[in-house]
């Protein structure tokens, strides 16, 4: 691997692709197209153009975990292995514990996801959870229990 900062050890790139999504969605647009006219179908492909552009980036790097959810987030937000006290690979309730999918907030923690059900959750010294869904939840841990330790964490 080469000596870079963007050299990194896990990646995965996950996109709301779920079938249930779609026609929900198929629905809401033939509704606004119906009962907007030309509008609609303008507010029915921003909408549709918006949900297919949306993705949840994962990267474990030599110093910390990135994530980032594109094209809310021009950039990865970083999380230094210094303020990760623990990690683990986790099955998690997306709609009781964190009301859906996406980026998520409830009190005391974040999480990002965009499908499924696993994940990692993440403790920090704050007390602070970030929760980051993945469809390989394992792998995703071990990488960042292995940068960890090279690290020296």
């Amino acid at each position: 691997m080469p000596n870079s900062t963007h050299a990194f050890s896990f990646r995965e790139v996950q996109r709301f692709r779920q079938s249930w999504l779609w026609a929900l969605l198929a629905f809401v647009c033939v509704v606004s197209v119906v009962a907007s006219g030309p509008l609609g179908v303008v507010v029915a492909g921003v909408i549709v153009a918006f949900m297919w552009s949306l993705k949840l980036e994962t990267e474990v790097r030599a110093d910390g975990l990135y994530v980032k959810f594109a094209p809310l987030h021009r950039s990865f937000r970083h999380v230094a292995w210094a303020d990760v006290d623990s990690v683990e690979a986790v099955t998690y309730r997306p709609l009781r514990e964190y009301s859906g999918w996406g980026i998520r907030f409830r009190q005391g923690g974040l999480a990002y996801n965009v499908s499924g059900s696993g994940g990692v959750r993440i403790g920090r010294p704050d007390d602070r959870e970030l929760l980051v869904g993945s469809q390989r939840p394992h792998d995703l841990a071990r990488a960042m229990r292995d940068s960890m330790r090279n690290a020296g964490y």
